[in-house]
């Protein structure tokens, strides 16, 4: 048994298995949508200890602390939070240790509603934590990652795979434990589940589970070192390519937005005649309007790319801008980039199209931004910052943003509210 206990519960039972603990119980924080919207991501966690600091020590210096919180972390964990708080079922499957860490992730997990019951608790083990030091001169952060034990492995997950991702819309994997990933993705493939994939860096089982996966979501160095083109575009078009299953692949770029290229499923018009796609996207950075807070979303029309010694390829270009923070209100980026995938696959579950879908995954990540730690400032469902996209009650998911054609493009501009710490054009 654990050396702690949980408070009780009559839904929650205890599964005992040797080497590890198997914790089920359901939670709810606030009213969800329908069963057909579940997601299940697979990945890290960890407990986060933030601390603020004005600038960053030099070597051997000592410095005082600002601010201070201890709270959940890990890329998979804090996207299912994204998505719990934006009223999705999501469940987890990852790894604690009976400890301290373990416990506080686990009620924090109850608390925002994601589905813990597929979370494997390690006996005598540690659970993994990191120390995240924001520097306010620099608006950075840095992350001390200390990996925890035992790490997880193919056996924790077997029993019990195929019931913990049936009925799931979509899976979502990190990237973390790739041996124990490639046999989830391989039953979510099995039962015919798309598959998203966060790509940050080149790691050993990667290309198995981007084989496997529908949709990508990568770090803004991942797609030229993994292909070798000389450009983001034509790395991107490599990326489809060789990547036949792939529906979309999006590079985040921090404060200069994102850009996503899609495959079309409409039918080779033999009359399309083709286009460089490194002058497309020169021409889509141009229609940038910098005087603009909301993010802007814009479009080429669906076209033959050519990426010079890789190939063509029949899809739309898109460049979306970040939302632009007013210094006064930047507070700690940690976790934007799992906001981002968290309203991602929201925006993929509610059918939202690209020009939308991106505009919206940047004021999620935003409003992630503005609060210290990864899960503190991210957004309710009905939080009038996502009215926009949402509707004013939260219970549509029609836009209040309008396509405008520029120059031969599409360009979405949303037209924002300011409140609530979700600043529009301030």
């Amino acid at each position: 048994m654990s050396s702690w206990s949980l408070p009780p519960s009559p839904l929650e039972c205890l599964v005992v298995r040797p080497r590890h603990t198997l914790l089920l119980h359901t939670s709810s924080f606030m009213p969800r949508l329908s069963r057909g919207h579940k997601k299940v991501g697979f990945g890290g966690i960890c407990l986060d200890y933030l601390a603020v600091l004005s600038t960053f020590p030099k070597p051997d210096d000592k410095t005082r602390c600002r601010s201070m919180k201890v709270q959940g972390g890990g890329d998979v964990a804090n996207a299912l939070t994204c998505l719990a708080r934006l009223g999705v079922t999501a469940r987890l499957i990852s790894k604690i240790a009976d400890d301290v860490h373990g416990k506080s992730l686990l009620e924090e997990l109850r608390a925002d509603g994601v589905d813990a019951s597929f979370l494997v608790v390690a006996k005598d083990g540690r659970t993994p934590f990191s120390y995240v030091i924001v520097d306010q001169s620099t608006r950075t952060r840095t992350c001390i990652f200390t990996p925890g034990f035992p790490l997880m492995e193919p056996a924790d997950v077997c029993p019990g795979l195929t019931s913990a991702v049936k009925g799931a819309r979509f899976v979502y994997f990190d990237a973390r434990y790739t041996d124990t990933a490639v046999v989830v993705a391989r039953e979510a493939a099995r039962q015919n589940i798309p598959i998203l994939l966060d790509a940050e860096k080149r790691r050993p089982g990667l290309d198995d589970l981007l084989d496997l996966s529908d949709y990508v979501v990568c770090s803004a160095k991942f797609p030229k070192a993994w292909t070798e083109a000389p450009s983001m575009p034509s790395a991107l078009i490599s990326m489809l390519l060789r990547l036949p299953k792939l529906k979309f692949a999006i590079v985040t770029l921090g404060e200069h937005g994102c850009l996503m290229l899609e495959r079309s499923s409409e039918a080779e018009n033999p009359l399309m005649g083709e286009e460089d796609a490194d002058s497309l996207l020169h021409s889509l950075e141009q229609e940038k309007d910098d005087s603009v807070a909301p993010p802007m979303c814009i479009s080429s029309r669906v076209a033959k790319l050519k990426a010079n010694g890789i190939g063509t390829l029949t899809g739309r270009l898109f460049v979306c801008t970040a939302e632009k923070i007013p210094p006064s209100e930047l507070v700690d980026t940690t976790g934007a980039g799992d906001a981002f995938i968290g309203a991602i696959l929201y925006a993929l579950c509610m059918n939202m199209p690209p020009e939308k879908m991106l505009p919206f995954a940047a004021t999620v990540a935003a409003a992630g931004c503005k609060e210290l730690g990864a899960r503190t400032g991210l957004p309710y469902r009905n939080d009038p910052c996502l009215a926009p996209f949402l509707g004013q009650t939260g219970k549509s998911a029609k836009s209040n943003g309008e396509c405008l054609p520029c120059n031969g493009h599409v360009m979405l501009h949303t037209n924002m509210v300011s409140a609530s710490g979700c600043a529009s054009g301030v």
